[in-house]
């Protein structure tokens, strides 16, 4: 029997309904909730058979298996409280929540009502991640001591300054919002959680711009475009523009390794640099596509010298992300039918977050360093047992 999704906000991660809905093939999108009447529009023609509410009871109380929170950031923790709260299993997009006490009480409401929790932290999925990963865990490198990563958002301008996200109010700011990834993927890599970080960040380039306007009705893929450059030219943004277009962050990592995020959001190009420096050895991407290369240097050379061995990454059936949306949503279905534990970690999610917010108040006042405050063990056990109690375990 098809399990039964519901949607909850049908805007720009709406795509993910192409993994979702597969009537007769396990699982098909019943319902859809979302205040917007172009969205609820939209929802009806492309899922003529589904229920389309602005309601959240009504989509809660129309006997779903489960929802995806696919809402604007500062949204996803109540929405997803009270769809746990109503038993029903969650997948909440990332960032898992924008305040760290609220990310803490998804936590505690996932346990305490025993509905499962998700979280989208698709990159996961990614070839050259899961590539670079398998690389690491073969002992490739050695053990793992530093991680430099550096994210040129060549799309900043489009993507983050002409809507909500340009506003702290609604993303804390872009280090969380657009930095959770890859916090989360520097965690992975390393197989160790940050422990302390520092950050400095400026809003350098957007913040000067004054042509501002309020876009009701109309979402990112309207206005995007490659020859919206230089981006001191850029039009219409945000009334609001006060989060950081440039920013890095410092992070000692448990274990004592080390990690640095660096985040630009006017460069002319868009694609992630990881380098991860091991005991013996080092690998680094040079694009993030498919047939992109991902290098490694594991002898000693005089000075610069070309990768010892070189792997390119694999091509993938034509999908979201490099393929990383099907496998994220293909992992939640069985989560929800079956149970079990997951390549995303709620805990993981929560430890992203906790590194971009934390960092963002570090970049906001004078640049200190901030501990990360640690979860009780015996809330992330439940987690790591796959969101089951030690004595169902």
């Amino acid at each position: 029997m098809d399990l039964s999704i519901g949607i909850i906000g049908f805007g720009a991660r709406a795509t993910l309904r192409d993994e979702v809905h597969r009537p007769g093939a396990g699982s098909r999108i019943t319902a859809v909730c979302d205040p917007s009447e172009r969205a609820r529009d939209d929802a009806r023609r492309v899922l003529p058979d589904a229920l389309v509410t602005d309601s959240l009871d009504e989509l809660l109380a129309s006997g779903v298996d489960a929802v995806m929170v696919l809402t604007p950031d500062d949204t996803h923790a109540a929405l997803s409280i009270r769809a746990l709260e109503a038993g029903v299993a969650v997948f909440c997009e990332k960032p898992l929540a924008i305040d760290l006490a609220d990310a803490d009480a998804m936590l505690r409401t996932a346990r305490r009502t025993g509905s499962r929790l998700y979280i989208g932290h698709n990159m996961r999925h990614m070839p050259v991640i899961t590539l670079m990963r398998g690389l690491i865990q073969d002992g490739r490198i050695g053990d793992v001591k530093a991680v430099w990563v550096r994210h040129f958002v060549g799309h900043g301008g489009d993507y983050y300054f002409k809507d909500w996200h340009a506003d702290r109010r609604r993303t804390t700011g872009l280090l969380l919002q657009k930095g959770a990834h890859d916090i989360d993927i520097i965690h992975w890599l390393a197989g160790a959680y940050t422990e302390r970080v520092s950050a400095m960040g400026e809003l350098s380039v957007y913040g000067t711009i004054t042509d501002r306007r309020e876009r009701p009705g109309e979402r990112m893929p309207d206005w995007f475009s490659v020859d919206n450059w230089p981006p001191a030219s850029l039009t219409g943004l945000n009334p609001v523009v006060d989060v950081e277009d440039i920013s890095m962050v410092n992070m000692r990592l448990s274990g004592g390794i080390l990690a640095s995020y660096q985040q630009c959001h006017f460069t002319p190009d868009y694609w992630r640099n990881y380098t991860v420096i091991g005991t013996e050895g080092r690998i680094e991407n040079v694009g993030d596509t498919a047939g992109s290369e991902v290098r490694l240097w594991n002898r000693r050379h005089r000075g610069a010298a070309a990768a010892d061995e070189t792997f390119l990454v694999p091509e993938v059936v034509d999908a979201g992300h490099e393929g990383a949306d099907a496998l994220l949503v293909a992992e939640f279905l069985r989560f929800v039918r079956d149970g079990g534990l997951t390549e995303t970690s709620p805990i993981a999610a929560r430890e992203a977050v906790a590194a971009g917010i934390l960092a963002t108040e570090s970049l906001r006042g004078d640049g200190s360093a901030i501990e990360i405050p640690e979860l009780d063990a015996d809330l992330v056990a439940y987690f790591e047992r796959g969101q089951v109690e030690a004595s169902a375990a």
